[in-house]
């Protein structure tokens, strides 16, 4: 499998439209896609897609989410302007999310709409007092061109419509600059497995796993336990890392280029130090460069799973910029993150040693 295959399937998965609580146009493409590949592929009742390939090893789940951060419209002014709030968990600030200057896709009931995220600017910001203050909700908003409410409703803006970055994908050299490689990355990686691993080859009973709404609160995963049982889990995500201005590799040791990373703990979960080790082993056999670290301030779909009983690795994509319109991924480790996982399955494996190591 070549990087230029991969990458292109990232690229493709990227550029879907796919807020959190809006995640069908993703969910489909799996859906469509999976099935293609000859995988018995199920939906659960809140959307989760699964597809399932039979083997005679242990029962191994990777998962991956299917939504990207967002926004949602929570009002619409007289002028047309409108106005947002974020739509992940928790309540931060609308400015921490990078939206100024950038283009912007309102995701209606039956219509999109394309805008841009706009803020005071240029010579009326050098006459507001205090502009040096951070942005507030207020403070930003989309502009869709229009020239009062009754036109952006007819245009298709609702209250409750996801509001999406909408830049272009592109490429710097070996890197890949765009919006929603967190987390279509973990569904890219699936698929190219999915693709090269032929039934006979797997050494597990093997269920890919796309799920919703992990942006606020890991919700689709909390309920994938239901369509076990599994034995084991591989979470896939992107992951920080700190080589970069204004980071700390003392704190962060990953960097851009140098492999897959390997999460031993994060802000939500210890990950299972059985399929650590396991995948450790695996990677070193076939010369894979991996690395390994502890994720502060960060949460995956991983916890969840393992709060629901199935002991789990959470298997990180280096990624700059991380939850930004501007996230950065090297080809090299999403190639490796393929290896090793291709290796890992198709590697023949008793089932887990009881108790965690």
């Amino acid at each position: 499998m070549s990087a230029s295959n991969l990458t292109d399937t990232l690229i493709e998965l990227m550029e879907i439209a796919g807020p959190t609580g809006q995640e069908e146009p993703v969910l489909s493409w799996c859906r469509e896609r999976w099935s293609a590949l000859g995988a018995e592929v199920t939906v659960t009742p809140v959307g989760n897609v699964l597809a399932h390939v039979a083997g005679k090893g242990p029962r191994l789940l990777i998962q991956g989410h299917a939504d990207e951060i967002g926004f949602v419209v929570k009002s619409i002014d007289e002028r047309g302007f409108v106005f947002l709030t974020d739509g992940q968990a928790g309540s931060r600030k609308i400015g921490e999310r990078y939206p100024v200057g950038q283009t912007a896709l309102i995701i209606g009931r039956e219509k999109r709409v394309e805008g841009i995220f706009a803020t005071a600017t240029g010579h009326i910001l050098s006459t507001l007092p205090g502009d040096s203050k951070p942005l507030t909700q207020n403070d930003c908003f989309v502009d869709i061109g229009a020239r009062s409410r009754q036109e952006a409703e007819s245009l298709g803006v609702h209250v409750g419509a996801g509001v999406v970055w909408n830049p272009p994908t592109r490429r710097l050299g070996s890197r890949i600059v765009g919006k929603a490689i967190d987390d279509r990355v973990a569904l890219a990686l699936m698929t190219h497995v999915l693709a090269n691993i032929a039934g006979n080859d797997l050494a597990y009973d093997l269920t890919l796993a796309a799920t919703v709404q992990e942006e606020i609160g890991l919700v689709g995963a909390f309920s994938l336990d239901r369509a076990g049982p599994f034995d084991l889990a591989i979470a896939i995500d992107n992951g920080p890392l700190a080589d970069y201005p204004g980071v700390d590799l003392r704190e962060l040791p990953v960097t851009l280029g140098s492999g897959p990373a390997l999460v031993y703990k994060d802000s939500w979960a210890h990950y299972d130090r059985r399929i650590i080790y396991r995948l450790l082993d695996v990677a070193k056999r076939a010369g894979i460069p991996v690395q390994e670290c502890i994720y502060p301030g960060f949460g995956s779909d991983g916890a969840a799973l393992i709060r629901t009983g199935i002991p789990t690795a959470l298997l990180a994509l280096p990624t700059r910029y991380t939850h930004a319109p501007f996230e950065m991924l090297d080809e090299a480790d999403l190639l490796g993150a393929l290896d090793l996982l291709q290796a890992f399955v198709t590697t023949p494996a008793e089932p887990l040693p009881a108790g965690p190591s």
